[in-house]
């Protein structure tokens, strides 16, 4: 392991474990201002003490780069990965395991924090055969989304991206608006592999207006996903917020019929859909999307949290769409809009 790869990684584990931002930045910092030196540089650095005052490498940065140095794992690194938490289940191992891809993530074009090359090498690094990129839209100022404009560029830089071993594919998270239409231009929608619809406003409307932009979304054939369905937060610093509510029967049944997907949203504040009504969406049919949600690399680890829960829940592996291969899953989010 070198040093580089220590910090990167130390980075990522502290992202999945949501730790506070300036403690990830700083191990992203010290990678990036090593990342030009070779190791014969960084000992000779090391001994004379002009690493312990290069900008961006604090104490413990400096401890981790001298001891993967030393050809050891760094300690803090191992204990990072000692207190990593895995499904627990064998059923939500195996459910793990037989995820292929993610489709829902987020970069620095929206609210993210990362570049997308970042989280696709991060997916990479996970074993992932596929990533959508899905980015807010438009109408969604405070997380900096994407104007028609800026998601034509965004689709010229994806094109552009060649990781081996995963495939990166154009989507968006497309707000649902009140009026039940998806906020991008449908000309655009057209060129993008997947779109997950999501409500991110009047979250406390009534039940029959929730309802009905549900309905509408699930309509429109670019619709391949429900987004975290009911907008709930079960904990975490942005605090709790109740579950919207809707008339699920109409709105599963809906989905079902349709073909749209139902997000399991991998979040730990997020754990949605609640538990009865995942219950309900596979008694009715539906389709699943087991999704990160990620917006650094480190929340790509995440899946396994929703897999846990879709194991638990008794969904069976074929009707969640990100355990199939990727031509069968172009195939299903192409199909509708022909």
């Amino acid at each position: 392991m070198t040093p580089h790869e220590a910090l990167a990684e130390i980075a990522f584990r502290l992202e999945r474990d949501r730790a506070e931002p300036f403690r990830i930045q700083a191990f992203r910092h010290a990678a990036a201002a090593i990342a030009p030196a070779s190791e014969d540089d960084l000992r000779a650095r090391l001994r004379d003490g002009r690493l312990a005052r290069t900008k961006g490498i604090g104490g413990r940065s400096l401890e981790v780069i001298a001891q993967a140095l030393d050809g050891t794992v760094p300690e803090y690194l191992q204990h990072l990965r000692d207190e990593a938490v895995a499904p627990a289940s064998p059923e939500g191992r195996a459910l793990l395991a037989a995820l292929r891809g993610d489709l829902h993530a987020h970069s620095e074009w929206s609210d993210g924090t990362t570049p997308i090359g970042d989280m696709v090498e991060a997916a990479r690094l996970l074993g992932r055969e596929y990533l959508a990129l899905t980015d807010h839209s438009r109408g969604l100022k405070v997380a900096n989304g994407l104007s028609e404009e800026r998601l034509a560029e965004q689709l010229a830089v994806v094109a552009g991206i060649d990781e081996p071993g995963v495939r990166l594919l154009p989507g968006i998270e497309v707000d649902v608006l009140e009026d039940g239409t998806l906020d991008q231009d449908p000309a655009l929608l057209d060129r993008l592999d997947v779109v997950v619809a999501s409500l991110h406003s009047h979250l406390r409307a009534d039940s029959s207006e929730i309802t009905a932009r549900l309905l509408g979304a699930i309509a429109d054939p670019h619709t391949n996903v429900v987004g975290h369905i009911t907008g709930r937060l079960v904990e975490g610093r942005r605090g709790t917020r109740p579950q919207s509510t809707f008339d699920s029967a109409r709105v599963f049944a809906a989905a079902a019929g349709a073909g749209v997907a139902i997000e399991i949203n991998s979040r730990p504040e997020r754990q949605d859909p609640p538990d009865d009504l995942l219950a309900e969406a596979l008694a009715a049919g539906c389709l699943f999307s087991i999704d990160t949600d990620a917006h650094a690399p480190g929340h790509l680890d995440f899946l396994g949290l929703g897999a846990e829960r879709a194991a638990a829940a008794g969904v069976p592996p074929e009707r969640i769409v990100t355990t199939w291969p990727v031509e069968d899953l172009l195939t299903w989010t192409h199909a509708r809009r022909s």
